[in-house]
């Protein structure tokens, strides 16, 4: 089947693991590291402070009489700290990412080296607005790209995120029911599918929304059936994600949209999978009347961390007088920005989502993608992300279980019913990937399957990695089929901590560190 690797061979010596470890627990090149607390040594530092003259302090009873609580190491015991830290982390420069519906892709360092140029990164939100004009124009040209791709007339490009974008959308929804109906329109409840994004219906009931749950049909994708049963005259809006949280594109979704606005709702399209379809499908042609666009998933900006993040906003015209400030805009002396009230005109932006324009570092990312790329590009992008799910569905549906029949889009979704008869869960299954050098997919999302594997490889694996990838999984699924429990129940041995508790870790967790019985902590982890 394409694999050149013998899987009879591939059983290394792991079942002559030994848990004995060497006088200071490191494993080969491996090493042990303590907490930085740990490393404390008293009156040691890095940096060398000038002294300062004694002045009389003005903090009175608010003076601090115990130490700071800041550990002491010198240089080079900081930078060992956190390189060995670093060496601990898998990520998507050290191999494939097979998280699905979250789409873990390279990030082109050409769009790192443009995000470093001197006149990008030194910009300060509140410059003269002469002096910005080129990151004026960057922010105007990604915001056409986008509304181009999505043939939409409208967008937000100050969200901060996918969720982020959720609210904008939403609160646009909930401001065009109340100007069309009303302030007190009853108009209060949302559709949303049991498949959807937990952010969906968690928005929606910020927005004071009512969220009414619609189930999905057998084949994956929403039951029209009881879709047209749930819609009335109360119904705001209905939240979709297409292609769905099950790598599925929505075959009916037509027919969602014509009934939805039949009856006088909006239609919300959740864009997190807009990766799958760009460049192919226009979002804005299927009756969509907002989006939000995860500048992560789909252009390649930086994923998750806690750092920086960027979700636009798209609206159809009916939407488009609600869309927030600020607004870029282009005039005969040069780009300008629109956010105070006296220079709204006839609009009704819903207000703010952020302080300023956006995040820009990853507008520029986005637009060095897009013309790195092309309109071609992003169209083979997009279908290299299809095959490469598709791949791995044909290659592991005899070894594991596909959850529904037929092609999947940009990610496959199979289920726990291999393992039936095995003792073995979803969860002892991702732990032997862990030994084998692979982070886990998606694991019990979405919910609607009984243990559910999430996969999703993107564009940017090579066959060769995928290869690989199939290899690893069609052994464990032969290993776990032929009653090595063992081997799945011990489950990571080669990581620096072995499983933990962790329904204990979520409900107790050790948010703060103290000396005082941390040894005890540190063995248990062993």
């Amino acid at each position: 089947m394409g694999h050149s690797k013998d899987l009879a061979t591939n059983n290394i010596t792991r079942n002559n693991f030994s848990e004995k470890t060497s006088t200071l627990g490191h494993k080969a090149l491996r090493l042990e590291e303590d907490l930085i607390f740990e490393l404390d040594s008293p009156g040691i530092t890095g940096v060398d402070f000038p002294n300062f003259r004694s002045k009389k302090d003005k903090l009175g009873t608010l003076k601090r009489r115990t130490k700071i609580g800041l550990p002491g190491l010198s240089e080079p015991e900081v930078i060992r700290h956190f390189t060995r830290l670093s060496q601990k982390n898998y990520a998507i420069d050290t191999g494939i990412y097979p998280l699905g519906s979250c789409t873990m892709k390279h990030n082109p360092r050409l769009n790192e080296k443009l995000a470093r140029l001197k006149g990008f990164s030194n910009l300060h939100p509140l410059q003269p607005i002469e002096t910005v004009q080129g990151a004026l124009e960057l922010i105007d040209e990604t915001a056409n790209w986008l509304k181009k791709l999505t043939g939409m007339p409208a967008i937000a490009m100050s969200p901060a995120a996918g969720a982020h974008g959720e609210l904008c959308g939403m609160m646009a929804i909930r401001s065009a029911l109340d100007a069309r109906d009303g302030p007190d329109s009853y108009r209060r409840r949302v559709l949303v599918p049991e498949s959807a994004h937990g952010t969906n219906p968690a928005t929606a009931v910020v927005c004071g929304f009512k969220v009414d749950s619609i189930p999905a049909n057998s084949s994956g994708r929403v039951d029209v059936l009881s879709f047209k049963e749930k819609l009335g005259d109360d119904v705001a809006a209905v939240m979709l994600t297409n292609p769905n949280t099950c790598g599925l594109f929505e075959s009916d979704i037509l027919e969602i949209s014509r009934l939805i606005h039949e009856c006088g709702g909006f239609f919300y399209c959740d864009g997190a999978n807009f990766n799958a379809i760009v460049g192919r499908v226009r979002p804005g042609d299927l009756g969509v009347d907002c989006m939000h666009i995860n500048l992560h998933k789909t252009f390649s900006t930086p994923h998750g961390g806690g750092g920086p993040g960027a979700g636009p906003v798209v609206f159809s015209e009916a939407l488009a007088s609600f869309v927030p400030r600020p607004w870029v805009v282009s005039r005969e002396n040069g780009f300008s920005i629109i956010e105070n009230d006296e220079d709204k005109g006839d609009l009704s932006p819903i207000g703010r989502m952020k302080a300023f324009h956006g995040q820009m570092g990853m507008f520029i990312r986005t637009y060095a993608y897009l013309l790195s790329h092309g309109g071609d590009g992003l169209f083979q992008a997009s279908g290299d992300a299809v095959l490469n799910a598709n791949y791995i569905m044909a290659e592991l549906c005899d070894y594991l279980s596909p959850s529904y029949d037929g092609p999947c889009m940009h990610e496959c979704l199979f289920d726990d019913r291999f393992l039936d008869g095995t003792g073995l869960t979803t969860l002892d299954f991702s732990k032997a990937m862990i030994d084998e050098g692979y982070h886990p997919m998606t694991m019990y999302f979405p919910l609607i399957v009984h243990g559910a594997m999430l996969i999703e490889p993107t564009e940017t694996e090579s066959k060769k990695s995928l290869d690989d990838f199939i290899t690893v999984m069609r052994q464990l699924a032969i290993d776990a089929k032929s009653g090595e429990n063992n081997r799945f129940l011990r489950a990571p041995e080669f990581t620096p901590r072995r499983r933990l508790d962790e329904t204990k870790a979520a409900r107790q967790p050790v948010l703060r560190w103290k000396e005082k019985g941390n040894a005890q902590i540190k063995a248990s982890q062993q």
